[in-house]
This record gives structure tokens, sequence and C-alpha cells, in this order.
């Protein structure tokens, strides 16, 4: 009898084991996969404005495709490719290619564009002159303190007659560039989220339009000199190289190039924002 019982333990022990084991590798392929419900997850970082305000568009689109697409959303330049870099997202959505660039060569990443979505033109804006003609000798012109975004800055203040720079094609441009200034303008370099802050304290700042859209700024209407629709500052999807063909990063992409997609821009944007695609 004894023997049985113990024959009897050893099998139930046994099936114990074998169950547990399958179960245990059916966690890990479920984890592996990075899935959740039978969805792959997909964590894209973007700055709120109208970044993120895209992605909750075609949030609902890719569930249909099998994708639990979150967000993350920063306010600044630096973390989101960091964090891409560190694994902690699958992708992110708020720069231009040449800041990937830039920023990807300062910090020795190996990143990549893999899609265009929309063109946000940086505009002059002021709150204490309607016109640029009414800046006065000294004034102050706050312009991002980030490389490309800033040598961007000075190329629209060039091709707005305040200042001439050596090479007004250069998006590089830095102020040692400026080889007429006869105005003797101060130019002040701030941090891309602070420009719509210092609006009391500069005559002038030059202000990309996602913070400019956070600050309830309409760039169509407030802006006293804006990027033409023509600008070659696309803002694109990044990921790690070697992930540009993951499937989820490809109907990722298709979902924001699609006519929905347009048609949303349009209709809330109002030529604050165009489409790239």
């Amino acid at each position: 009898m004894k023997k049985i019982l113990a024959l009897a333990a050893t099998v139930v022990l046994g099936g114990a084991l074998l169950l547990s084991g399958c179960g245990s590798d059916k966690q890990a392929d479920k984890a592996a996969a990075g899935s959740n419900g039978g969805k792959v997850v997909l964590k894209v970082g973007a700055t709120p404005v109208p970044h993120a305000e895209l992605l909750a568009q075609v949030k609902p689109i890719l569930e249909k495709e099998g994708v639990d697409l979150q967000v993350v959303e920063f306010t600044d330049y630096n973390t989101p490719n960091l964090a891409l870099n560190d694994k902690e997202l699958d992708a992110n959505f708020f720069q231009h290619v040449p800041y990937l660039e830039e920023f990807a060569k300062g910090h020795n990443l190996k990143l990549a564009a893999v899609g265009k979505v929309h063109v946000e033109p940086i505009g002059l804006y002021s709150k204490k002159v309607t016109d640029i003609k009414q800046l006065t000798d000294g004034a102050k012109i706050a312009i991002p303190n980030d490389p490309t975004n800033g040598g961007r800055a000075l190329i629209l203040l060039d091709k707005a007659g305040l200042l001439k720079l050596k090479d007004n094609k250069n998006i590089a441009s830095t102020k040692a560039d400026i080889v007429e200034n006869p105005h003797n303008y101060q130019i002040v370099e701030l941090e891309g989220a602070q420009l719509p802050r210092s609006f009391e304290d500069v005559d002038l700042a030059t202000v990309n339009t996602n913070y400019a859209l956070e600050a309830g700024l309409n760039p169509a209407k407030d802006a006293l000199v804006l990027e033409d629709k023509e600008s070659p500052y696309a803002n694109i999807i990044a990921v790690r190289q070697g992930d540009e063909n993951r499937p989820e990063i490809q109907k990722l992409v298709k979902a924001l190039q699609s006519e929905e997609i347009k048609k949303f821009i349009a209709e809330k944007y109002k030529g604050a924002i165009v489409p790239a695609f």
C-alpha cells in the first residue's frame, strides 16, 4: 500500500512539474514577444502637441492591427532619444531629421528615421510689437539653444531681413556666423520649451510650432513671420537602427501616413502644421 501511495505521489508531482514547466514556457514566450493580451506592445515617446495628439488618433487603428500603442510623453528634446537608445522606448515622434542626425552624432547613438509625418513651421512671435519693422535697435530676439533648431531660427531671421548669415542655407549656423547685424539685435539662446514663456523678457521669440500650440498660439494667425510650407524639416518617426522593418513599426508609420490622419491634421490644426506625406 505504501508503495502504491508513493508511486501515486510521484506521478502527481511529476505532472505538476510538467504543467508548471509548460506554464513558465508560455509566460516566457509571452514576455519575450512583448505582448499584452495577444497584442504586441509598442511604446512610443512623444511631445504632447501635436505628436501625442496624432498618436492618440492612430491608437484605435493599431488596435485592429494587433498593436497596443502606449504613448510616453516628454516635454524636452533630449530625453526621448536617450530613452529610445536605452530601449525604454520602441520609437519616438517629436523631431526632424537634421535634429536626429545632430543629436545621434553628438551622443554616439545609432538611430534611424522611418517615415515623414508632418511639418511644423517655425515662427517669429511677439507680445511687444505687431510687425517686425517695429523692432528697435538693440532689441532682444530669443532662439532655441539646440544646434539644429538654433540654426533654423537664424535662417528664418536672415530671410526676414533682420540680420545676415554667412550661409543662410546652413542649418548648423550659430551666432558666430552672423556677418551683418546693423541694428545690434541681441540674440538670446533659450531651451525650446521656455521660449513661449519668454515673451515678457524679449522683443521677439523664434518658437517651434509644437511649443506654440501648447502655449495656446495659432501659428497661422499669431506668428509675425512663419517658415513656409516647403520647409525640409518634416517631423519623423525615429527608431533604433535595425528596427526599421519591425512589423509593428511599419504599421505605425502606415497609420500616421493615412488619409484619415491627413484629414485630422487639416481640420484640427488649420494650417498650423501640414502633412509631409
